[in-house]
């Protein structure tokens, strides 16, 4: 009986790991960051409040660490429901992976920011093609959809396409892309500033192969 009940909870680790491409996953269990991996610099940043991921603080990042795809998604999608407030700034990081402190310096940050100082607003695919128009208010929940296809990258807000970098053709970058690049890594959430508040109450993704 104990062997039946071992092989089961396995057999359940493994669904849970592996049978999710093409299928949407919720990397947030609306409770904790139970899955997620704080930076050093200042994970107080981060904090969990009536079930919605509050980003408030110094500069830090919360790197999906978890099981779906064993945190290591090449081509997928990832839609954010977020809220920024007021000024705020953030970013999510695409094909990255974790370092303790400091700016990720690996991967894509598709930036979030409606109303910051900084003139690349959401959907930027941050100083590689950036975008200067705004398409949602602060304040208002809004999706923010990113699709990794091989070497292209879509963003979408709210369902309307506001950006496509395709890094093959991008006449900047010949030769070596350095580790800013589409490649393969995780997901990751910005604190940037301690007067930039946001709200993320899903991450949701879905591995596409």
């Amino acid at each position: 009986m104990k062997k039946l009940i071992a092989l089961f909870v396995l057999c359940s680790i493994s669904l849970a790991t592996f049978a999710q491409e093409g299928e949407w996953v919720e990397l947030f269990n609306g409770k904790n960051l139970d899955g997620w991996k704080l930076t050093t610099d200042s994970p107080s940043s981060f904090t969990v409040e009536d079930g919605v991921i509050k980003v408030a603080g110094p500069r830090a990042h919360a790197f999906y660490d978890g099981a779906v795809g064993n945190h290591d998604f090449k081509n997928f999608e990832v839609i954010a429901e977020v809220k920024t407030m007021p000024g705020a700034n953030s970013g999510i990081f695409v094909h990255t992976q974790y370092q303790a402190d400091g700016w990720p310096n690996i991967g894509y940050e598709i930036q979030v920011n409606q109303s910051h100082t900084d003139w690349r607003k959401t959907g930027s695919v941050y100083s590689f093609q950036d975008v200067k128009d705004v398409y949602v208010k602060d304040g208002e929940w809004y999706t923010e959809h990113i699709i990794i296809k091989d070497n292209v990258v879509t963003v979408k807000i709210n369902g309307e396409t506001v950006n496509v970098y395709d890094q093959s053709k991008d006449e900047n970058r010949k030769g070596d892309l350095g580790t800013k690049k589409a490649d393969h890594g995780t997901i990751a959430l910005q604190a940037h500033d301690p007067k930039s508040v946001i709200y993320y109450r899903s991450v949701k993704v879905k591995v596409l192969d």
